[in-house]
């Protein structure tokens, strides 16, 4: 007789955003055109540049293994950036990190931080896997709700309210997955200053921090003051803003205990992220960061018309986003009522019908902990944006 699996799984969920993809994914291998809204991945090439970079190093033999941190010149491009930027010293040798993709860096960085019996804060709504990677840290996932008329800003007075003894980390993700808010430097400086006071670190997701709209201005939260830079663990990396998801670049900015604990960790599991990507990031942060502002400007269009088309649908309330590029829809007011014979009682029903029906795939609120809303991407091409919001319109239509 076999012995069990491990029973971490039995605390763990699949992530919500791969599981849609993965069923949208067999219906286009069985020959139908699906709309996706679904999956972050934005649809551009990897700019040219960087492609490049990729075969120079290959060339040059730089197929080897890298010190666990890293390239120390792409830790010193890391470092050049949030000097040059944001005023921010990081030593390269010491306080970054560089590891598989942005995920593998807030996973280590966990597992650096958290023993068991931890709270972790996370305010709602969040990406789907912070609440996973903090039970296989063997942390305690603590929920604090933000209020909707506020578009999900966590206040001081909120994040005082659920603070207890326990509470070791809170994860920040701004801009937001899957709000696209954006937090000002006023309102993060009040939360940081909380932070301070109760000795709990903050996990600052910052992926998205080049994907910015209406004139916003981004402040990570490292920059506030040496105190809260020293409590804080900087997630970045380069899959969005260069359109490099598959290349699997991400990395960490905390203090020289922190980095060095991940370090550890990170040496006995997967050592450092390949060395070829490495190498073309350096031309990325290095590069004209025009290669950016051009996908920005083309996100902008889409996000404009998908708002725009989302907010003239009755019963569809969507969150005008100022970064990242999704629009997080609320459409509870569907809940309750029935298509094709079938109740909709939540965003897993009403996901599940729209794709099933109409091909249009969409991640289900309730994977981020909003189970009112639905999250659509417009990191995917105009045509497709256009077609699928007729399909989504004709299937509302169709709720009865």
């Amino acid at each position: 007789m076999k012995k069990p699996l491990s029973n971490k799984l039995d605390k763990i969920s699949p992530s919500m955003t791969l599981a849609i993809t993965s069923k949208a994914n067999k219906i286009k291998r069985e020959g139908t055109k699906v709309y996706s809204f679904g999956t972050g991945e934005p649809d551009f090439d990897t700019p040219s540049l960087i492609i490049d970079a990729a075969n120079e190093a290959m060339k040059k033999g730089i197929t080897r293994y890298t010190d666990v941190k890293g390239l120390i010149d792409l830790r010193l491009a890391i470092s050049d950036k949030y000097k040059k930027e944001f005023g921010i010293d990081y030593d390269p040798e010491t306080e970054i990190i560089v590891s598989s993709g942005a995920k593998h860096s807030l996973f280590t960085a966990l597992q650096a931080l958290i023993s068991d019996g931890d709270e972790v804060i996370i305010p709602v709504p969040y990406w789907v896997s912070y609440s996973e990677m903090v039970k296989v840290a063997g942390g305690d996932p603590v929920f604090v709700y933000p209020k909707k008329e506020n578009d999900f800003i966590l206040t001081k007075e909120e994040l005082k309210s659920v603070i207890t003894p326990k509470s070791k980390v809170i994860m920040l993700n701004n801009p937001s997955n899957p709000t696209g808010v954006v937090y000002t430097k006023e309102q993060l400086k009040e939360i940081a200053e909380v932070c301070l006071e109760e000795g709990i670190y903050i996990l600052s997701d910052e992926i998205y921090e080049m994907l910015l709209y209406n004139n916003k201005k981004f402040t990570p939260v490292a920059s506030l003051s040496e105190e809260i830079k020293d409590i804080t663990i900087t997630i970045n990396g380069a899959s969005k803003s260069y359109a490099m998801t598959g290349w699997r670049v991400g990395y960490a900015l905390a203090n020289k205990d922190i980095v060095k604990a991940m370090n550890t960790i990170q040496g006995q599991c997967v050592s450092h992220p390949s060395s070829i990507s490495q190498y073309a990031t350096v031309a990325a942060l290095k590069a004209d960061q025009g290669i950016v502002s051009d996908m920005v400007k083309e996100y902008d269009k889409r996000r404009k018309y998908m708002l725009e088309e989302l907010k003239g649908i009755d019963g569809v309330e969507p969150i005008e986003p100022d970064g990242a590029f999704y629009v997080f829809a609320d459409v509870s007011a569907f809940y309750g009522k029935e298509y094709n014979g079938k109740k909709i009682n939540g965003s897993l029903e009403f996901a599940d019908a729209l794709l099933s029906s109409k091909y249009v795939a969409v991640i289900p609120g309730i994977g981020f902990g909003a189970d009112d809303f639905i999250r659509f991407s417009y990191a995917t091409g105009m045509d497709d944006i256009t077609k699928g919001l007729k399909l989504f319109k004709e299937f509302i239509n169709e709720i009865k």
